[in-house]
């Protein structure tokens, strides 16, 4: 494929768009998605994905603006999912699998019954290029900017609520507050970036590049970084491919990720076997 064929649908503003706020939300994927791997929240990444879809429908049903009800939705289910997980008064996958999958449920009934109140559900649910405006470029940009300065300010605070959370109480940190800030940040990362990877694969897009930076480093701060730069990649790579290949932007997206994936797993395998042979010889 020749440069010009690669590079001719820049020339469309909704791809531009689309590739901005791609990379913009899969650096932003990647950022937060350190602290659900690390804090073993991946299913709750999924689970807040799924129940977003439930708000983003029944905003529609009761004439609310479909954005403002589907993150008032989604910051409700993440304190929910929070306290579950916190208090465990039942398992915590069971009490989250049954919050957010009855919230999704519930959203698939309301399109079914009353259609879609904005974008088609496909749409929603699996990601669409063409759906990208100039509103989710600011939206994404907004919540990255948002979440950015929360990991900046709140990093120590973070640090120890993550590794450590008796400590953590025990040298003053308020892990209950830092706890609500981080899902409702995570609440408002799915919402964003909804459109984009669609619902069904959010998860993917906080865990992979968070896993393939933590195969890769043991440093936390540069895993951080690492996981950034992934999702970006991710992000920029699988919308190129999506528009090429005419697949769906989201799960092209993750497939760029997986790929990076193993290849981290192999470089990582080929290391460790290197490493042991090396010990073996002295």
């Amino acid at each position: 494929m020749s440069w010009d064929a690669l590079t001719a649908p820049y020339a469309f503003e909704f791809f531009l768009n689309g590739v901005v706020v791609a990379t913009v939300a899969g650096a932003l994927c990647g950022l937060v998605g350190c602290y659900v791997v690390l804090r073993n929240m991946s299913y709750i990444g999924h689970g807040l994905s799924h129940a977003i879809f439930g708000g983003y429908a029944a905003a529609g049903l009761i004439g609310v603006n479909l954005f403002v009800g589907a993150g008032i939705w989604g910051v409700v289910t993440a304190l929910m999912i929070g306290g579950i997980v916190r208090r465990r008064p039942i398992g915590s996958d069971a009490a989250i699998g049954v919050v957010t999958t009855a919230s999704f449920a519930l959203g698939i009934a309301l399109v079914e019954r009353y259609g879609s109140p904005g974008r088609s559900a496909d749409a929603l649910l699996f990601g669409n290029v063409l759906g990208v405006g100039r509103s989710d470029v600011w939206l994404v940009v907004g919540v990255s900017a948002v979440a950015v300065a929360f990991i900046v300010v709140g990093y120590r605070p973070l640090l120890f609520t993550t590794f450590d959370t008796e400590v953590a109480e025990a040298t003053g940190v308020r892990t209950t507050f830092v706890d609500g800030a981080l899902m409702v940040v995570l609440a408002a990362t799915v919402l964003a970036t909804m459109n984009v990877m669609g619902v069904t694969l959010i998860a993917a897009t906080l865990v992979v590049p968070a896993v393939v930076a933590r195969m890769i480093t043991d440093s936390f701060s540069t895993m951080l970084v690492v996981a950034t730069a992934v999702g970006a990649f991710s992000g920029f790579v699988g919308m190129n491919i999506s528009y090429h290949l005419d697949l769906p932007s989201g799960s092209t997206i993750v497939l760029v990720g997986t790929v990076l994936f193993i290849a981290a797993y192999l470089a990582g395998g080929s290391l460790r076997a290197r490493a042991g042979t090396v010990a073996h010889a002295h």
